[in-house]
């Protein structure tokens, strides 16, 4: 079965460079771990690195960090469902939140364990998905800062997760504000303003980031070196992380197009026929990995010699062309891949996980 290689020197330039660019700025840093599903393999690379802080939106994930390293600060980056609150309180020692109901019942479950749990509020500052409106924040913050078992550490906002909405210095500076109200109006001190996300990396990169905002959550660019504004790996950085291998179980030169009556596949596509194709063949190349893997058009074929045509739930059909490389059955090709197409098959049971020691 194709299998998915970590490269580990790769990772390691990666966060070596965030480390320096975050301490050169004096800002305090987590690692957004929910890419890796839990992968335990893949977790001991983060923890053998240094990481102190993992953020996940999976709190079975944060139970496997903590049994890795039980000094990990571990931080739950979702709204939690109140069936889980007692897991969460268990295993996240803080969580990022924007209920005062939900809140209410994190306070009475850390009472209950005996533990302080830590709160990052979320602001909504426009993209629409998680977040208090900035106009209700005081009084949000009036209703919880005093409950038992619950410190308030910091303000966060999330960016482009939803309506794709940019991070701003106007936007970042305003969050930067409600934290100066809410400490002159309480008389608290709220240590993070985690408006820092992969995605704000280049406005630090520029020299553009408030100097408020004192706190990451850094998932996509550790993992591919990518600035989010220029859709570009970061010079310094790595992009091949990740690589998956797949390998070849049919060549054949077969046309170039199908033959009968068409009507939608399984997925409810109808092919498109160029007639101009008509006559023509290429080399067919079929490997072991399919839809219920990942959606193909997350993939990037290593070699430009070669293209995905499409799939089905078990298998991928990849043309080669006249295949000017000479591959056979049992070969393997390999592919970069985004971020959604890492995910899909790091949360694949069907996919094998590897370590790798090369560095190009």
């Amino acid at each position: 079965m194709a299998y998915l290689t970590l490269n580990r020197p790769k990772l390691k330039e990666n966060f070596e460079f965030l480390k320096k660019t975050f301490a050169e700025s004096d800002i305090s840093w987590g690692v957004v771990s929910k890419l890796l599903c839990g992968n335990k393999l893949f977790l001991q690379e983060l923890i053998d690195l240094g990481v102190k802080e993992v953020h996940d939106s999976r709190i079975g994930n944060l139970e496997i960090a903590k049994s890795l390293d039980p000094n990990l600060q571990t931080v739950y980056i979702k709204p939690v469902s109140k069936r889980y609150v007692r897991k969460m309180v268990q295993f996240a020692d803080v969580s990022l939140n924007s209920e005062l109901e939900t809140i209410r019942w994190i306070s009475q479950e850390a009472v209950k364990q005996g533990k302080k749990h830590k709160i990052i509020i979320m602001v909504e500052t426009g993209d629409l998905r998680e977040g208090v409106m900035g106009e209700r924040l005081v009084e949000f913050y009036s209703q919880i800062f005093h409950l038992p078992n619950i410190e308030i550490i910091g303000l966060g906002t999330n960016l482009n997760c939803l309506n794709g909405v940019m991070p701003s210095t106007d936007k970042l500076i305003q969050l930067s504000l409600y934290k100066q109200i809410i400490e002159l109006k309480f008389n608290k001190e709220i240590p993070w303003v985690s408006a820092g996300t992969s995605v704000t990396i280049p406005l630090m990169l520029t020299h553009q980031l408030p100097k408020g905002i004192n706190h990451f959550r850094v998932g996509e660019t550790l993992y591919f070196g990518l600035d989010l504004f220029e859709e570009k790996v970061i010079e310094g950085m790595n992009g091949d992380v990740f690589e998956l291998h797949a390998e070849i179980i049919e060549m054949q030169e077969k046309p170039l197009l199908p033959v009968g009556n068409l009507a939608a596949n399984p997925q409810g596509e109808t092919a498109e026929i160029d007639e101009t194709l008509y006559g023509q063949s290429s080399f067919r190349a079929i490997i072991d990995i399919g839809l219920l893997d990942v959606d193909p058009k997350y993939l990037i074929p290593a070699d430009g010699d070669y293209e995905i045509l499409g799939g089905s739930s078990d298998m991928l059909i990849i043309n080669l062309g006249q295949n000017p490389n000479g591959y056979k059955v049992g070969d393997t090709l390999n592919f970069d891949m985004k971020y959604m197409g890492a995910l899909s098959l790091l949360n694949s049971d069907y996919i094998d996980k590897k370590v790798i020691e090369k560095l190009d």
